[in-house]
């Protein structure tokens, strides 16, 4: 391919504008805002006008830096393609574009081709490679890209790394991607873009709690609302990276990938390596980078409908202590508040007392019930509810029968040694035959007798020196496709059943896995001030229908924080809304306002998972202002979490509304009125212009910490 080839995808604002001339890999002249319909001729222009330019000491010819960054074109940055063949050769393949096409239709020089997959097709007939890249423009604006690598000749070859990037320009110059830690996940950080490599790699297994999640590069000081944003997210459950790149050209790069172990990508002759989706986000604030991930995951075929049911999970009401009567007690209360699913945790299976014994061994304990799950699923559904389940397919007690009758089963570094235990568990490797069909049957018998609805699938510890018996070899990536597998087989064999990611809380949260689950837990911890933040922030990738959001009993299992119930259910409700609470410990007054918080989420369930998100940027740290925003109403929720040395909140802009409406505003009311000091007069109820809340806003009181006030703007 030697002529010109420049076309543009576009869509939702967004231009995506390719440029594949002289049979060079891809590179990418605009990412951004829409540039309209452009032609041959103005692709041309616009090619000469962003063309690189030789450097002082540099190549003779112009860096060209494509999707697939490589060495042969100069760019000695960090190459997408790490590779090798023994004794150290075929390190550097040089790619000659053999086919560009879209739906198996050849592509055009200056095609407009709106929301489209193309798929590019490139060789080195030296190396014996031949490298597959699909770029996509999602009608949502979303853009997503993957490569492939396949060995073309009669010797190995080994894969290191195979990258995907786009680039930023230079005008983006600050960081902000998100890190954490168990029950702390998801918090923001902030750093500069300067010369060198911002590298986040995942080397849990897992997504991790840790997780870079969106990595964002934009204008210095952006905001929710405010500055150019781009953002990547590597949509991998396994080891991953994800990174920003700057060099001393000026060229800006973000970009991620799966991250291999040794000897994971070695590709015998004819053997390929495909490397998962990297996801691209554009948008002036993080708002409306937020908006396409949530949007285009609401134009999924399986993803769930907004009437999410009501779920009481047992955990923290009953851990290990399991009992009939007690269990069915809680369900009638549940049924009474209008609960809508019971989720039965821990402990029902085999030896499985405590968290030292029978993980594994997924055969309901006869000990503990002697007549089998029947008669509290038969109580449960047979008050109109739901029936889930805890599972942890992944994971094995050393005291197990599973571990016992095959030790060789467990994930493992070789020389007959185990790794480091973790909660008293180890990691069954899914990648054996014998070991992946043991724990779909087992589930599958489960799924086949009862009437289970959910699983909760937890996963409670990292991949640490995982490999496969006897020798060892690394085996993460197996275990990450054999898990997207079984879950894949049980919701073909099971059509309806619905999967939450639970990975100790939020550590397995990404795009990947959330095409075979219906909801992620955010955290094991359910403090509503630490569920401020994380919310919030899992909220950049995730809508509020996919986070598992639970009013907890009034003190806190993991902090010993004790708060209001107004603060804990206001919190709650802008996610998939659950209790987690012993409701028999509950008094009279607390099942109350708890069912008066159920009704009116149900009653606005619809709004609340169906809306925009709007984060609202303030000077205060420890005030945050959200919402969710329809052609017809917003409802905002204003919480500061702590007293400031400046006694009222101010002016408190609620933006999002079309401006220009008039919307009909007063505080929700639904059980205890939390604390301010001098309620004012718009509290019972004002007319105001969408322009005017966003510019304006309306006065906020003092209001004592860790409370919220929640504020219903209806469209008139």
């Amino acid at each position: 391919m030697t002529s010109p080839l420049r076309f543009t995808l576009r869509a939702a604002g967004v231009s995506l504008v390719l440029d594949a001339s002289d049979g060079h890999l891809p590179t990418v002249l605009h990412w951004g805002a829409d540039l309209g319909a452009q032609d041959a001729d103005a692709l041309a222009q616009l090619a000469a006008a962003v063309a690189p330019t030789p450097l002082p000491n540099g190549p003779d010819a112009p860096v060209r830096v494509a999707l697939v960054p490589e060495q042969a074109s100069g760019w000695v940055g960090r190459p997408g393609l790490t590779g090798w063949r023994d004794g150290g050769v075929d390190w550097s393949p040089r790619w000659r574009v053999t086919d560009v096409a879209s739906e198996g239709t050849p592509i055009r020089d200056g095609a407009d081709l709106g929301a489209a997959a193309v798929t590019v097709t490139a060789s080195d007939a030296e190396a014996g490679l031949i490298l597959t890249l699909e770029v996509e423009l999602t009608p949502q604006g979303l853009a997503r890209a993957r490569a492939s690598v396949a060995n073309d000749a009669a010797t190995d070859y080994h894969v290191g790394e195979l990258l995907v990037t786009f680039p930023v320009p230079r005008r983006a110059r600050e960081i902000l991607d998100l890190a954490g830690s168990w029950g702390a996940e998801r918090h923001p950080q902030r750093r500069a873009l300067t010369v060198g490599v911002h590298l986040r790699e995942g080397r849990h297994g897992r997504t991790g709690a840790d997780a870079a999640t969106i990595l964002h590069v934009g204008e210095p000081g952006f905001g929710f609302a405010r500055g150019e944003v781009w953002g990547v997210h590597t949509a991998w459950s396994g080891n991953h990276v994800h990174y920003a790149e700057r060099d001393a050209s000026g060229h800006q790069l973000i970009g991620g990938g799966a991250l291999l172990l040794p000897g994971e990508g070695r590709l015998g002759p004819g053997a390929s390596h495909r490397g998962p989706w990297v996801y691209f986000s554009h948008g002036v604030g993080l708002d409306a980078v937020a908006r396409r991930f949530h949007r285009w995951l609401r134009a999924r075929p399986q993803h769930p409908d907004r009437a999410r049911p009501v779920t009481l999970n047992v955990w923290e009401a009953v851990y290990f202590d399991h009992d009939l009567d007690r269990l069915r007690d809680l369900a009638d209360r549940a049924a009474a508040l209008g609960i809508e699913r019971f989720v039965l945790d821990d402990g029902w299976f085999g030896s499985r007392r405590d968290d030292t014994s029978g993980l594994g061994d997924w055969v309901v304990s006869a000990q503990v019930w002697p007549d089998g799950l029947g008669p509290l699923v038969d109580h449960v559904t047979g008050l109109g509810l739901q029936f889930g389940l805890w599972v942890e397919p992944e994971m094995v007690n050393p005291d197990s029968d599973v571990a016992r009758a095959h030790p060789e089963w467990l994930l493992q570094p070789g020389h007959g040694r185990l790794p480091v235990e973790a909660r008293h568990q180890q990691v069954l490797n899914l990648g054996i035959p014998a070991a992946y069909a043991h724990v779909r049957d087992q589930l599958m018998a489960l799924l086949g007798e009862y009437a289970i609805a959910y699983l909760k699938w937890d996963h409670n510890r990292d991949l640490v020196e995982a490999g496969t018996a006897p020798g060892g070899a690394p085996g993460v990536r197996a275990q990450t496709l054999a898990a997207y597998r079984l879950m894949d087989e049980l919701k073909a064999a099971h059509p309806g059943l619905e999967i939450e990611a639970c990975s100790s809380g939020g550590a397995r949260v990404d795009l990947e896995v959330l095409q075979r689950c219906d909801r992620v837990w955010v955290s094991d911890c359910i403090d509503p001030l630490e569920r401020q933040t994380m919310l919030r922030w899992t909220g950049q990738l995730l809508p509020p229908e996919l986070l598992g959001s639970h009013i907890a009993s009034g003190r806190s299992h993991t902090t010993g924080r004790v708060h209001d119930l107004s603060f804990r259910a206001a919190t709650a409700v802008f996610g998939h809304l659950g209790v987690e609470w012993d409701l028999a410990q509950a008094s009279d007054d607390e099942i109350a306002e708890l069912g008066a918080w159920i009704s009116w989420w149900k009653a606005n369930r619809e709004h609340l998972l169906g809306g925009d998100l709007v984060r609202v940027d303030t000077p205060d740290a420890d005030v945050w202002i959200h919402g969710v925003v329809t052609p017809k109403r917003g409802v905002f929720a204003v919480t500061p979490g702590r007293i400031d040395a400046v006694t009222n909140l101010g002016d408190v802009v609620l933006p999002g509304l079309d401006p220009d409406a008039d919307y009909d505003v007063s505080v929700v009311r639904v059980g205890a009125e939390p604390p301010v000091w001098g309620a004012p007069a718009w509290f019972g109820g004002v007319r105001l212009s969408g322009r005017a809340l966003a510019s304006v806003g309306v006065r906020f009181p003092a209001m004592a910490p860790d409370h919220t006030v929640l504020v219903d703007a209806v469209r008139t």
